[in-house]
């Protein structure tokens, strides 16, 4: 596994905005980030968004992108359309679902999927939404803190307490 690419965006451009438009907010891609245990990524729009909150961070695979864009071969996107934090590339983010693990020196527990929204359709290509159930990408909750830096390639299973 390795981390590939940070997202971080300081505002929502689809989350609770069904309806009523979509907003285009930068998203910003550091070499590395600061994760704050229980809160969530410096800089990030979900950063201190509720207490326990299940989405401090999202991963996404690369290659479910990669899939993405041989369905869809018309489809122009960077990864970042997907408005996931952790773009990483040989792992089965799924299996990762009520774990604890560690990438980089940081503790997460993988909580649930990060379920596609119908905006994918926009963002990426019509089609998007339903390509991308069940790969949607994995939310998770920050048990340490620590920096994450692209190119971070250890992740290690950590047992439940």
């Amino acid at each position: 596994m390795e981390i590939e690419a940070i997202y971080i965006s300081p505002g929502h451009d689809f989350y609770n905005r069904f309806g009523i438009g979509r907003l285009n907010h930068d998203v910003n891609s550091p070499k590395s980030v600061q994760c704050v245990e229980g809160k969530g990524l410096v800089g990030d729009r979900f950063y201190d968004y509720k207490e326990n909150f299940k989405g401090q961070a999202t991963f996404f695979s690369s290659e479910v992108a990669d899939r993405l864009r041989q369905e869809f071969p018309e489809a122009k996107f960077d990864n970042s359309a997907f408005r996931r934090n952790i773009i990483v590339s040989g792992l089965d983010l799924n299996s990762l679902i009520g774990k604890r693990f560690r990438v980089g020196g940081v503790d997460f527990e993988g909580t649930q999927e990060s379920a596609p929204c119908a905006w994918m359709d926009e963002a990426v290509a019509p089609g998007a939404h339903e390509f991308l159930k069940g790969n949607g990408g994995l939310r998770v909750r920050i048990l340490s803190s620590g920096k994450l830096k692209v190119g971070d390639s250890i992740l290690q299973l950590l047992k439940a307490d």
